[in-house]
């Protein structure tokens, strides 16, 4: 279960914030995921709610925009997007080859976890 994990690195990083805005609270946080990562969006919700009880995270809102994985032949330059058929690239990423020149290609995105944004309530002074 390593959604888990990935919220409490979540939380602890936002927490490191907490000091610099002592009277904030942050409304929302949004996060890129990559396909790649076979993570259950609804478990990392669900893990992220439960630990982020601290009053700075209290309530806020982890919105997640899921990005397909993509590769790139650097012999031809074939760009596309790629589905695996099964979750066993969870272990290991299979060699891809490009099906116009037969190539190695290179991995583009889909592999990504990053904070994209994070929207904080300052108070009014």
């Amino acid at each position: 279960m390593h959604e888990l994990s990935l919220a409490s690195t979540l939380v602890d990083t936002l927490l490191e914030y907490a000091p610099k805005n002592p009277d904030g609270k942050v409304l929302e946080v949004h996060l890129r995921v990559g396909k790649l990562r076979a993570i259950s969006i609804e478990q990392l919700k669900f893990s992220y709610q439960v630990l982020a009880k601290d009053r700075f995270l209290k309530g806020s809102k982890l919105i997640i925009e899921e990005t397909p994985a993509k590769t790139r032949c650097p012999k031809c330059g074939l760009k596309q997007d790629f589905a695996v058929a099964d979750d066993s690239y969870h272990f290991t990423l299979p060699t891809l080859s490009c099906p116009k020149c037969r190539s190695p290609v290179e991995l583009q995105g889909g592999d990504e976890v990053v904070i994209t944004k994070v929207r904080i309530r300052s108070p009014k002074k």
